[in-house]
């Protein structure tokens, strides 16, 4: 599975949210975001606990003043939806399996509809640059045919 960023590697400003303490303005000019995808290695058929493995989503911002609230979205992938689950693919063969946004594996990361959490994090002036890990889960107990099964997620920095 590969999380791809809109813009081949360009997050575009979709909403200008500009959360900041009282008094303090702040404001960015642009910011960039880099992926390591989610891969999760092989699948064994029926096993016992979920494959776990971790990604992570950089973002690097410019022209950053005061304290900036910016928010990342995951696109729902080839499955049109965050819950149940995801879905990874092989022609017509399905593995499903999830991205979160917390360790706990409980905040399913999108853009919070349809049972999801939206991700966030505080961009500053002396702090431009941000790391926030992607929590990957294949759910256990499936039986797919051998393959190799992948999802394409779009990732969207609204800042």
């Amino acid at each position: 599975m590969a999380l791809h960023p809109r813009g081949v590697g360009t997050a575009f400003a979709l909403l200008a949210v500009l959360a900041a303490p009282p008094g303090r303005a702040g404001s960015i000019t642009s910011c960039t975001v880099m992926v390591t995808g989610v891969a999760f290695g092989t699948y064994t058929p029926l096993q016992a606990s979920a494959l776990d493995i971790n990604g992570t989503i950089n973002i690097a911002c410019t022209g950053v003043t005061g304290n900036n609230a910016v928010t990342i979205d995951l696109g729902t992938g080839g499955s049109n939806s965050y819950r149940p689950t995801r879905t990874l693919a092989n022609g017509t063969s399905t593995l499903s399996y999830n991205l979160y946004f917390d360790a706990g594996y409980s905040q399913v990361w999108g853009n919070g509809t349809g049972g999801s959490v939206e991700g966030s994090v505080s961009i500053k002036k002396n702090l431009p640059n941000a790391s926030l890990p992607v929590y990957g889960a294949i759910a256990a107990g499936q039986d797919p045919v051998p393959g190799t099964y992948t999802d394409t997620i779009t990732v969207t920095v609204n800042y």
